[in-house]
This record gives structure tokens, sequence and C-alpha cells, in this order.
């Protein structure tokens, strides 16, 4: 043997797994939530990265006028 190992990465994660879950729940007709919760687990944690990276750039645009001054 060479020594190398192989990692595999990847994979369906925790939302993607969520997702799978309620989208069988509403399919099979045990919950009658809007399709925006069953599909929140795919547009949910972009929305959290899009804000985290607003405030930050508003922060920084922020303290750049301050520092100008």
């Amino acid at each position: 043997m060479s020594g190398n190992t192989a990692v595999q990465t990847g994979g369906v994660g925790l939302f993607g797994w969520m997702f799978l879950i309620f989208l069988t729940l509403k399919l099979t007709g045990y919950i009658t939530w809007s399709w925006w919760w069953v599909t929140a687990p795919l547009w949910i944690p972009f929305g959290v990265v899009i804000g985290i990276l607003l405030v930050g750039g508003v922060g920084w645009l922020i303290m750049e006028l301050v520092n100008k001054k």
C-alpha cells in the first residue's frame, strides 16, 4: 500500500435532511404547512448569511466614514 487514504466529504447536511423530512410529511398529509415553511431549511441559511454580510458591510462602511473625519 502507498499509504494514501481517500476522504469523502459532502452529502446531505442537516438542512437537507430537514427539508426532505418536511417534504415527505407535507406530501403524505401529516402537516398542512405552507410551502414556504416546508422549503425554509433550503432558503433560511442563505438569508442568514446575506443578513450577516449586510450588517457587516454596513458596519464596515460606518467605520470607514467615521475614520475619514
